[in-house]
């Protein structure tokens, strides 16, 4: 595995913070109705992010998730402006304003989705793969899903797939304790949900989630696997999230001191500490990287607020142009 450096701390720190504090954002232009929709956030999972970003090949490598989205595509390279415009549907936005929160998405750096059917991006991660091993490309796709997608019949019949022909692909169940608002308790008679993979003959294990070494190594080990050939791996990325499933979650189903005990291993803070304690950055050097978060998420809600809206020339643009039908025009 590449080595865990001091600039490899500093990175994280800088974009684990960066995320956190684009979705702050998020949250608070979302009260004010710039965003709207649905809003599901991702504080407290970044280092599930900043883990395999490590472990990964950027240049060949794919990901798929479901739709707490937003900042996956930024770690793999997508511009955050066009991710926060995206969100404002704006026509500046990573699928010109028409995909919202839930459906980011950006083939040029390998980012598939944004699903917003439960479970339907894990048959289709399993698909990524199985095209990577057509065409040799020597990719590995990471495919992440929560706790209650798991209980989807989709997801065994991927698995089956998967390891019948030893695609290259690593299955990710981000269990952050609560299906929407149920307990991963009550949605089966076991917790133990990387133990799933043990039915296929799957390697499978559960990963400290909250820390982003924990989830390098657990990734670095899948991909190699998956790279050599021998087929894929399913990985529980045991995590948290300090927000509701979505903007709109009242949170009835938690107290606010099992949500402030987890605030305790907040991977940001777990980074933070060992730069400090390894002397890896001084604190103005720490200072200036929070102004640098601070000036580029506020770069990103200025480009947002200042781009135009999709004109209504643009609906007929994205569906199909049919040579014979020339009374629409199209300009795409």
């Amino acid at each position: 595995m590449k080595p865990i450096t001091r600039e490899v701390y500093l990175k994280w720190y800088e974009d684990m913070l960066f995320w956190r504090k684009f979705e702050d954002k998020l949250a608070a232009v979302y009260i004010q109705q710039k965003v709207r929709g649905f809003l599901h956030l991702y504080n407290g999972q970044e280092a599930v992010l900043a883990g395999a970003l490590h472990a990964m090949d950027l240049s060949k490598d794919k990901m798929i998730t479901a739709y707490r989205n937003h900042v996956q595509p930024i770690g793999m390279g997508v511009d955050p402006r066009k991710v926060m415009a995206e969100l404002y549907g704006k026509v500046t936005g990573t699928s010109k304003g028409m995909g919202g929160s839930m459906h980011i998405f950006s083939k040029e750096h390998g980012f598939y989705g944004g699903h917003g059917i439960v479970g339907a991006q894990i048959p289709v991660g399993a698909g990524i793969a199985f095209a990577d091993k057509y065409f040799e490309t020597g990719g590995v796709t990471l495919t992440y899903f929560g706790d209650g997608a798991a209980r989807q019949g989709s997801l065994h019949e991927a698995f089956n797939m998967a390891m019948n022909w030893k695609l290259p692909v690593v299955f990710i169940v981000e269990n952050n304790g609560y299906a929407m608002g149920t307990s991963v308790e009550r949605t089966a008679n076991h917790t133990d949900i990387w133990k799933l993979g043990l039915g296929y003959e799957m390697p499978c294990g559960p990963v400290d989630g909250m820390n982003p070494v924990k989830v390098a190594e657990a990734m670095h080990e899948a991909m190699e696997r998956a790279r050599r050939g021998d087929g894929p791996t399913f990985l529980e990325m045991k995590t948290y999230r300090y927000r509701g499933h979505s903007m709109s979650d009242a949170q009835l189903y938690r107290t606010k001191e099992e949500v402030e005990e987890y605030k305790k291993i907040d991977p940001i803070i777990q980074v933070l500490d060992v730069i400090k304690e390894n002397n890896y950055a001084t604190e103005a050097e720490i200072e200036a990287i929070d102004q640098r978060v601070a000036d580029l998420v506020a770069e990103c809600e200025k480009f947002a607020e200042e781009s135009p809206f999709p004109e209504a020339q643009q609906l007929y643009d994205v569906v199909y142009e049919q040579e014979n039908y020339p009374f629409i025009p199209h300009k795409l």
